[in-house]
């Protein structure tokens, strides 16, 4: 279990191998509850490469000294994370 916020990852390893590459996060916010944005990459055995970016928000909340995810909503495709970006933007403006 993860103690602080920097130690929290998307990386999963099976068998071996990282079938799930962080490839960056975004801290939103910190504390007691924690919201993180990931971007990452499974692992496509059939192709034996990893497969597009995939985006995914976690909160977690810490409990006696560790984090513990409670939520995620994956954002499945660049189309995807475009719309959310679009409609933010059109919500708060600049």
């Amino acid at each position: 279990m993860a103690e602080t916020v920097d130690e929290l990852s998307v990386d999963f390893t099976e068998d071996g191998l990282l079938v799930t590459k962080q490839l960056d996060k975004v801290v939103l916010t910190k504390g007691a509850w924690a919201t993180i944005l990931y971007r990452y990459q499974d692992w496509d055995r059939a192709k034996e490469e990893y497969g597009p970016e995939k985006y995914t928000i976690r909160r977690y909340q810490k409990r006696h000294g560790a984090y513990q995810q409670k939520s995620k909503f994956n954002i499945s495709s660049k189309d995807q994370a475009r719309k959310i970006v679009d409609a933010l933007e059109q919500w708060i403006g600049d």
